[in-house]
């Protein structure tokens, strides 16, 4: 069998096959190109939001405030971002110092806080996002509209399993 190697994971596989042929590592065909990708892209988040001063944290925090209904809890917050509870609290808390959310009360429990964006918040969004969006699209131009959808739906179907794993 001859197989291309054009990328890291084509790689790795070859290398694997070499090593312990008889393992079935075509799972890493789609995982450790996942993981590559989201390592790569994580990292270009980082470097392109490093000059607006937020980390890709802060900024994952700052996009789900901003595409909420309203205040949030920070398990709210959790949730969507995928942090930990702890990262949460942290990067809220440098958010507050720098001015780009805010913490409120929340009347149905005065132990509990609520986060929302400020102005300020609200600009950094308004200017750093559509840069990201830019970027992504960047990311996607090697494949056609026809593509893309179908990698939507087939990695939103793999999302669910895993989802339903955990």
């Amino acid at each position: 069998m001859t197989v291309k190697v054009s990328d890291f994971v084509d790689r790795a596989r070859l290398g694997w096959a070499r090593s312990r042929p008889e393992l079935d590592v075509s799972s890493i065909e789609v995982m450790a190109r996942i993981g590559r990708i989201g390592a790569l892209a994580a990292h270009r988040a980082g470097r392109e939001l490093a000059p607006a001063g937020v980390t890709r944290a802060e900024f994952d925090v700052l996009c789900t405030l901003a595409r909420g209904d309203g205040p949030m809890r920070a398990s709210e917050v959790t949730a969507a971002t995928m942090l930990s509870g702890a990262s949460t609290t942290k990067n809220a808390e440098r958010l507050v110092k720098r001015g780009l959310i805010e913490r409120l009360p929340w009347e149905n429990d005065g132990r509990v806080v609520l986060m929302q964006l400020t102005a300020e918040g609200e600009a950094l969004i308004d200017q750093e996002f559509p840069h990201m969006l830019a970027s992504d699209a960047r990311m996607l131009s090697g494949l056609s509209p026809h593509e893309r959808a179908q990698l939507a739906a087939l990695l939103r179907k793999l999302a669910l399993t895993v989802e339903s794993m955990s």
